[in-house]
């Protein structure tokens, strides 16, 4: 069931190109989706399908909130499961508390198999932290920071501890450094750690270095490359809508006829819906899954990674036929479709990138590479 109404959307629409225009957070559409319960809790289906409206509005607003609907989706696959250990981040994300992510690093390719940042143990059982973390999605506004790093020093072995900041937590600080490309409203600022302490109540997993398949894990794996799919499939969504607008308003001076009477463009047209609508069965349908707690084994991991790789590569296409489409109206900084290639670029830089999709795929069907 969808808590966001026309209205809103169109709202959000008009604020899209503001931010981007002038880098800066969405505090206006944050403030309107918490009154309108977006933060609360809810199933992933319907958590994919409002963020895959919400990206057709404004692409760099849902990516920002993804990431505390992300950690909202970790604590629901573990109460689903019959883990409780963060029954509090439902109340608090029901409450209007902001959850982000504080997980990447410069320089760690094996996402959430290691840790540069460390990790040491406190005399009260909780842990302080240190280290650098990069692309913090909503830094100027959550009050809730999950991160991670590594104790080395533990007598059985190196492990990985997450959990929680608060926002007054003292020992940490961000950069005023997001100015990039694309996605510029999002303000995924760097974040530094510098002995930040989490204490024990908020430490929510101690897990060995290296893959594992801990539901925590599957947690933070499902939920997000399902809601950074919905969103890049939402972006291609409005793409396609303003790639079939302009071929109905554009006329050719050759035939003297509406483009969209023309057979080329009308295949570009078509060959980007065809590759759009398969996205939503399958982004849907493993949301579905992880709701119900369905049981894909070792294909899960294949399953959830091809979902985010197909759909982040097809907005790609799908962004570049409404961009042929349009003509060199859509190249003009002003153009919506400008800043949403612009935006489209960031998905080849989320977790899992094509590489890492590949080799899983490869493990899943031919086992792991020899020594």
């Amino acid at each position: 069931m969808t808590v966001l109404s026309e209205e809103l959307l169109a709202r959000i629409r008009e604020r899209a190109a503001v931010y981007d225009r002038e880098n800066r957070f969405f505090d206006e559409d944050l403030v309107e989706l918490r009154e309108a319960g977006y933060l609360a809790p809810r199933s992933l289906l319907d958590t994919a399908r409002d963020q895959r409206r919400l990206a057709a509005a404004a692409p760099a607003t849902a990516l920002g909130i993804n990431m505390h609907l992300v950690w909202v989706g970790v604590a629901r696959v573990l109460r689903e499961r019959g883990d409780a250990s963060l029954e509090w981040v439902l109340r608090d994300a029901a409450a209007g508390e902001l959850f982000a992510f504080g997980n990447s690093e410069p320089g760690n390719d094996l996402v959430l198999w290691d840790s540069l940042t460390t990790a040491t143990e406190t005399p009260d059982g909780g842990y302080a932290f240190a280290g650098t973390k990069i692309f913090t999605s909503l830094s100027p506004a959550w009050t809730r920071l999950g991160v991670f790093g590594k104790q080395a020093d533990h007598p059985d072995g190196p492990r990985l501890v997450h959990g929680f900041l608060t926002r007054d937590t003292p020992g940490w600080r961000e950069l005023d450094d997001w100015d990039t490309l694309g996605m510029r409203a999002t303000q995924s600022r760097t974040t530094r750690l510098e002995g930040a302490v989490v204490p024990p109540e908020r430490v929510s997993r101690i897990l060995p270095v290296g893959p594992n398949a801990d539901p925590f894990v599957f947690g933070i794996f499902s939920s997000f490359l399902l809601l950074i799919g919905s969103v890049y499939a939402g972006l291609a969504d409005r793409a396609l809508e303003l790639g079939v607008e302009a071929a109905e308003r554009r006329t050719s001076l050759k035939s003297g006829r509406s483009y969209a009477q023309d057979p080329d463009i009308r295949w570009r047209l078509a060959d980007a819906a065809l590759a759009l609508d398969a996205l939503a069965p399958e982004l849907e349908g493993l949301a579905a899954d992880v709701d119900g707690v369905a049981d894909h084994g070792s294909a899960w991991f294949r399953r959830l990674t091809g979902a985010k790789h197909r759909a982040t590569e097809t907005a790609r296409v799908v962004v570049d036929h409404a961009m042929r489409v349009a003509g060199g109206g859509g190249y003009r900084s002003s153009s919506e479709l400008a800043r949403l290639q612009r935006d489209v670029l960031a998905g080849i830089y989320h977790p899992s990138d094509t590489e890492s999709v590949h080799a899983t795929v490869a493990a899943n069907l031919l086992g792991p590479l020899e020594d």
